[in-house]
């Protein structure tokens, strides 16, 4: 009869230990088996089953693994299924990538932001992990280990652990990334067939790191690049104010905004979107803005011909993609706005006495027609109003039909409270977060998002 097995934890069931087997007598006439030792058929089958339900738990914890998209996600999946495997509950990951390019982040699975503060604060070389090690650390017994660093003791003992098991983040196709840690409440320390299985598994959760890293790494790099293509700053003309706000999605998209200071004390402003993301669509959207802004300077005053001048451009040089514009020329003194759009989405005047958009003409963007023109407009602003200019992604991310998107930004526009009026950062801010709430602001999007606002004194 076999001896009953201890429960599982995670699907890891506990190795099953030898049976005592008693000397061969000198006869040669085969042991009989002791009345309750197992068979040696059930030891294998026992064996068998152990490794099938390890190896079905290991797939099923790397397959949730693999299925995360994004660092912080497979950090915390990375916690709990390390947890699961070594049977701990407590535990944090340090990213620290040895090449240095970042980036460097400490999350923890049940421990709060001043927990992990306090483990911060032990010495480096007495904290219970090691981010430039290769090897594990195990810490059986904090409280009974010899040469234990006070610190360190203080912290164990403030937080409530007494065993530590750590593992070094590190391959040797993907370097050195960090390390993770997972804390006991009590003495314990896992055996070696739960080790095992934590090293294959977190071997694996390192190549995906890895992988997620460069990931990361590219869309810094093409956030940055789009952001030193922007203005770094508005600049100052008497009688208007302006603010402008940027999201850009995950892999760069096109979207761009512009306010250039324009002869006899005009300035110009403007708004697109180049089709396509990646570094490519930022590219070009780098190579249409500078192109505007030497037309604006040379006709601004007549924003069909900037427009038209920049449909040529588009037309000759990036035959295969389209843009929307919008070019504004506004004269502060008389608060007079005159607007030509090309496939864009009509501006919004936000006042004390109305919130409404501006009739503009509809026409095709910019390099889907042999020949771009249509009329322009004007606008005559009241003192005080704000004209809000915006790309496509604000309403695109809403997931809304355009119809009700457009609805759903009137709203926010008409809802401004009267103190925020005063400040065109703070309408452009209350727009953004009243057309996408529960931050879908700053979630992965494809779509990017521009809103510039000008308001007139």
């Amino acid at each position: 009869m076999n001896a009953p097995h201890p429960p599982k934890v995670a699907g890891i069931d506990p190795t099953v230990p030898t049976s005592a087997h008693t000397a061969a007598p000198a006869s040669p006439v085969p042991a009989v088996p002791a009345p309750h030792s197992p068979a040696p058929g059930t030891l294998l089958q026992d064996r068998l089953a152990g490794w099938v339900s390890d190896l079905t738990t290991l797939h099923e914890l790397t397959e949730r693994l693999s299925r995360t998209s994004a660092l912080d996600p497979a950090l915390h999946e990375l916690l709990r299924a390390g947890a699961a495997l070594v049977g701990a509950r407590r535990g944090l990951v340090v990213l620290e990538p040895a090449d240095g390019d970042g980036p460097r982040t400490t999350l923890g699975l049940g421990l709060g932001r001043a927990d992990l503060g306090h483990i911060e604060t032990v010495p480096r070389g007495a904290l219970p992990y090691d981010t430039g090690g290769t090897a594990e650390i195990v810490h059986p017994d904090l409280f009974a280990e010899d040469g234990l660093d006070p610190r360190h003791r203080e912290v164990a003992a403030r937080l409530g652990y007494a065993a530590s098991y750590a593992l070094p983040l590190a391959t040797e196709s993907a370097g050195r990334l960090g390390a993770a840690v997972w804390l006991y409440d009590e003495p314990a320390e896992p055996h070696e067939r739960r080790r095992h299985l934590a090293g294959l598994y977190i071997r694996h959760a390192t190549e995906h790191l890895a992988r997620l890293l460069e990931v990361e790494r590219t869309r810094a790099c093409v956030a940055t690049i789009t952001d030193e293509l922007l203005p770094a700053r508005l600049p100052r003309v008497a009688g208007v104010q302006l603010a402008a706000r940027h999201r850009t999605g995950p892999r760069g998209g096109g979207d761009w905004y512009d306010a250039l200071p324009l002869p006899e004390a005009a300035l110009g402003l403007s708004v697109g979107s180049v089709t396509g993301s990646g570094p490519s669509a930022v590219a070009a959207m780098g190579r249409l803005r500078a192109s505007l802004r030497a037309y604006a300077v040379m006709e601004g005053e007549d924003p069909v011909a900037v427009l038209s001048d920049l449909e040529l451009l588009l037309r000759l040089t990036e035959p295969a993609r389209s843009a929307t514009a919008l070019f504004a020329y506004c004269e502060p003194a008389v608060r007079k706005v005159t607007l030509a759009g090309a496939g864009h989405s009509p501006p919004l005047l936000i006042g004390e006495r109305r919130t409404e958009f501006a009739e503009t003409s509809v026409s095709a963007p910019l390099g889907m027609l042999a020949c771009w023109e249509a009329p322009s407009v004007e606008i005559q602003a009241e003192a005080g109003e704000t004209v809000l200019l915006y790309t496509d992604g604000l309403l695109h991310r809403t997931g809304d039909p355009m119809d009700r998107a457009f609805a759903r930004l009137h709203a926010a526009a008409a809802g401004v409270p009267r103190a925020m009026r005063q400040d065109p950062g703070a309408v452009a801010d209350h727009v953004l977060r009243a057309v996408l709430p529960d931050g879908l602001d700053a979630a992965d999007s494809e779509e990017d998002v521009v809103l510039l606002a000008a308001r007139f004194d």
